[in-house]
């Protein structure tokens, strides 16, 4: 047997590498992570081959101290902590100190420093954790840190890395969440000289939202804030039509950090209730301040995963914040995204030819008369009158017809002059370039102070609202009147509102219908029993029944009283009022086997479930024919639910096709041929 013997620093931090170097994401993790220590406002990493050959970070900072410089390479050096009582009021995002021995152990690492006031600043080369060069350099403020030829060392490292498109993706996925965590900071992803990331580090989580998942799925994020006496949350969450396959899409940040908690991304989940389909999840940012002394991040190596003090509390608060803030919006989907499966054309796009808004603006004040055409107004659109008697209808047959004027809309407000080009030198105006400027990048499009005034319909509200504030009138009638039109195929419903056409999904509608009623209805059954003519006898397998055996006292707070029944068996002598007749076995059954897959299972969870399976067995289904009378009153108990827009699985219950959508079909509106007329008479 070999003798106990210390190891050496350059073998410690190989093994410390393991553990905190798990990839080249691991090390621009941590190097941005540094920098944003640093108090860095941009930060720009260039990666080559996904990381493998080439790192290079590069921040303005305010530098590492040239005498101290050699010193951040040892085991356990930081400037974050200086005594046990910091490590439990930690607010940086790295304080072990392991992170740069660690990658200089396995690489070949070139760092380059400077302070603003230094005289110079520091040139530091390390490779294999063996210093090669230290000497003074002319550099910026901040810090630039090249690290190259990963895990050459440690081949057993380098052979398990994944193909270079995996690896490039984990990259992305560490910046997205740290750029999410830091809208203050801007942030720069280069890879073979391709820009994959770029935020501008104002401060907006909207517009970083917008460059990281896109300008449409930015548009569809609700903005939310709360608070208590211990946490106070804000963020961004997306409208239930707006979901993706995974949890992944749900970024959760406490005081800055990106973490991984089950429970809170689970309540996220929960605050939407049945509004999201079963297996879809949204798209979230949560940012989470609390007090440092109810974290411990110190759990975890690559500290992904913390232990919070008062973590019940939290996931109250975070359910009850995503839930009021979903139940104000309108959820009508559109039709062209969940019929059609395509991006609903928004009506005046924020990027657009400069040119032509110059010229549609500056059009009232030519000589020339010009005719604007312009879509109604929908809030005058009277809806359609309802169903009549055969008598009723002969009697007004022949409506009488009066057209009324249309409406003209002008772009921005009566008080701002027109921008009028007449030559080409004309493009040279101050206002003409500031015009141009303001539609260079589409995430500007979120600044509403300065985006065109477009007109926005009652039926998009959801999609371009996009600092997400709800008007009272659409908290107090979110859901239109409509009159029934038709059926098809005995099992979609057609009505018309004042926005458009509506399609209603009748076997989702009567599940909503039925849903809210069995849900009131068994709330309002206590915990009376009823006893059994006959008992249920249970058996379960041995590793079940210890389980249940250890819930008895649980069970019974649920108003199911077992008693053993032999060794593996347990007999009832009576149930709970509220369960529906003839299926007192199977509910009983179903209760325990959801206590002994989640461990844990409330009253009113069960009778949540209880309400959506009644509801789903006893709901019509489709191919069944309705007459007018029954589906205009489907459609008016619908009206009158508190959630009309999802069924309690969460599908959608009505899509809509609003005038717009309509009158585009069937091209009603198009472009104006003015353009091309110009285009033809131009001298060339």
């Amino acid at each position: 047997m070999t003798q106990i013997q210390t190891l050496s620093e350059n073998l410690s931090n190989q093994i410390a590498a393991g553990e905190v170097i798990e990839r080249p994401a691991s090390v621009v993790k941590e190097l941005v992570e540094n920098a944003i220590d640093a108090q860095a406002q941009h930060i720009d990493v260039l990666v080559e081959e996904a990381g493998i050959k080439s790192i290079r970070v590069i921040d303005d900072g305010v530098g590492i101290p040239s005498a101290e410089v050699l010193k951040a390479f040892e085991r356990h050096a930081t400037s974050k902590i200086t005594s046990r009582h910091d490590l439990f009021r930690i607010q940086s995002l790295g304080f072990r100190g392991e992170a740069l021995p660690s990658i200089a152990s396995v690489s070949d690492v070139v760092l380059q420093t400077a302070q603003s006031g230094a005289h110079e600043g520091r040139h530091v080369h390390i490779k294999g954790g063996e210093v090669l060069e230290e000497r003074g350099a002319t550099a910026r403020v901040g810090t630039d840190i090249t690290v190259e030829d990963l895990f050459y060392n440690t081949p057993a490292r380098l052979k398990y890395l994944k193909s270079q498109a995996t690896e490039l993706s984990k990259i992305v996925d560490v910046m997205n969440r740290l750029a999410l965590s830091h809208p203050n900071v801007g942030f720069r992803l280069v890879h073979h000289q391709k820009e994959i990331l770029k935020t501008a580090g104002n401060g907006q989580l909207q517009q970083v939202v917008a460059a990281v998942y896109g300008v449409q799925q930015a548009r569809k994020m609700l903005t939310f804030n709360a608070e208590d006496s211990d946490f106070k949350l804000n963020g961004l969450t997306s409208l239930p039509e707006l979901t993706r396959a995974n949890r992944s899409y749900i970024s959760i940040m406490i005081n800055g950090r990106y973490i991984k908690n089950y429970q809170l991304s689970n309540a996220v989940v929960k605050g939407y209730g049945s509004k999201l389909m079963v297996g879809r999840f949204p798209i979230s940012v949560l940012e989470i301040e609390m007090d440092p002394l109810l974290i411990d991040v110190n759990v975890h190596p690559q500290k992904h995963e913390v232990r919070l003090s008062k973590e019940a509390e939290l996931v109250d608060l975070i359910e009850k914040t995503i839930y009021d803030r979903i139940s104000k919006e309108n959820l009508i989907p559109n039709a062209y995204q969940n019929y059609l499966g395509q991006e609903q054309p928004v009506p005046e796009t924020p990027v657009r030819d400069f040119v032509a808004e110059l010229n549609d603006t500056s059009a009232p004040y030519r000589n020339t008369v010009v005719e604007h055409v312009s879509e109604p107004d929908m809030d005058t659109v009277p809806s359609a009158p309802s169903l009549k008697t055969e008598s009723e209808y002969s009697a007004s047959v022949e409506p009488s017809i009066k057209e009324e004027p249309v409406p003209e809309l002008h772009m921005g407000s009566g008080d701002t002059a027109p921008i009028i080009v007449e030559h080409e030198a004309d493009l040279d105006q101050a206002d003409v370039q500031a015009f141009a400027q303001r539609y260079q990048d589409p995430v500007a499009a979120f600044d509403e102070a300065s985006a065109p005034t477009a007109p926005v319909y009652a039926g998009q509200q959801a999609e371009l609202n996009l600092d997400a504030s709800v008007t009272e009138a659409a908290e107090a009638n979110r859901f239109p009147d409509l009159s029934y039109i038709g059926q098809m195929n005995g099992t979609f419903l057609f009505a018309q509102g004042a926005e458009g056409l509506y399609m209603i999904d009748q076997h989702a509608a009567q599940e909503r219908i039925k849903y809210e009623y069995y849900r009131d209805e068994i709330a309002k059954v206590g915990l009376e029993s009823q006893r059994l003519l006959v008992p249920i006898v249970l058996e379960y397998a041995t590793t079940d029944a210890l389980k249940i055996t250890a819930k008895l006292d649980e069970l019974a707070d649920l108003g199911l009283h077992l008693e053993a029944f032999g060794d593996n068996t347990f007999i009832m002598h009576d149930h709970p009022a509220w369960f529906p007749v003839g299926q007192e076995e199977a509910t009983v059954r179903e209760m325990i086997d959801w206590l002994l897959r989640d461990d844990k299972l409330t009253l009113a969870q069960f009778r949540e479930k209880t309400a959506i399976m009644m509801s789903c067995k006893r709901s019509i289904k489709a191919h069944w024919k309705l007459n007018d009378f029954e589906a205009q009153g489907l459609i008016d108990q619908l009206r009158e639910t508190k959630n009309p827009f999802n069924c309690p699985h969460g599908r959608p219950v009505v899509v809509t096709f609003t005038m717009n959508d309509m009158e585009k079909m069937f091209k009603r509106i198009q472009d104006s041929h003015e353009a091309w007329v110009e285009y033809d008479e131009h001298p060339f």
